[in-house]
């Protein structure tokens, strides 16, 4: 009972909320763009995008790809 109670409730919030499929989207979309690119120079303006891209795409601590050339890291 308390599994059908749970995924009625959670459709039914899904539905009523546009924004969770956007902000699915959103993530999916910058998840596949720091998967498919390499990590360039963060000095560089492509480098302070990119930063903004691996935010939205929930990459932080081990999930982050280390550019060898960083020479903060």
């Amino acid at each position: 009972m308390f599994m059908n109670d749970l995924i009625t409730s959670l459709t039914e919030t899904f539905s009523a909320n546009p924004w969770f499929h956007v902000l699915t989207a959103v993530v999916a979309l910058a998840s596949s763009i720091c998967a498919l690119t390499k990590t360039p120079d963060p000095n560089t303006t492509y480098g302070k995008v990119y930063k903004v891209i691996e935010f939205l795409a929930v990459n932080i601590g081990k999930a982050k790809d280390v550019n060898p050339n960083d020479p903060a890291k």
